[in-house]
């Protein structure tokens, strides 16, 4: 069986902004990876609050899900950026876009496995 092909990244985050913006929220790119093959972060809030940080992970049938890798601390907020600033540093490639949104679990339930 072969692997499902992959949309190249930038085409990728160019959707998702696209589709943020469909359903009503802003969405932008805080930092840009590999063009092609760069991994993709998701930040999600609501009126800028609340972040929370997806990633997507492989599962055990073989999809790629965005999973919630780290919520934001209301008594340390600046530990949440620390957090993607040091991801940014292990992987140069890492592309990190944010989406203010309602609902922003709806949002990554939308989002193509």
């Amino acid at each position: 069986m072969s692997a499902p092909i992959r949309l190249p990244a930038h085409l990728e985050i160019a959707s998702l902004i696209r589709l943020a913006e469909s359903n009503g929220g802003s969405a932008m790119v805080l930092s840009k990876g590999e063009r092609d093959a760069g991994t993709i972060l998701v930040v999600t809030m609501f009126r800028g609050e609340n972040a929370r940080l997806f990633e997507r992970m492989p599962q055990m049938d073989g999809s790629r899900s965005f999973v919630l890798t780290k919520e934001q601390d209301t008594e340390n907020q600046s530990d949440f950026f620390e957090y993607i600033s040091r991801r940014g540093a292990q992987d140069p490639d890492i592309w990190v876009i944010e989406v203010d949104i309602d609902n922003p679990e709806r949002f990554i339930a939308l989002l193509p496995r």
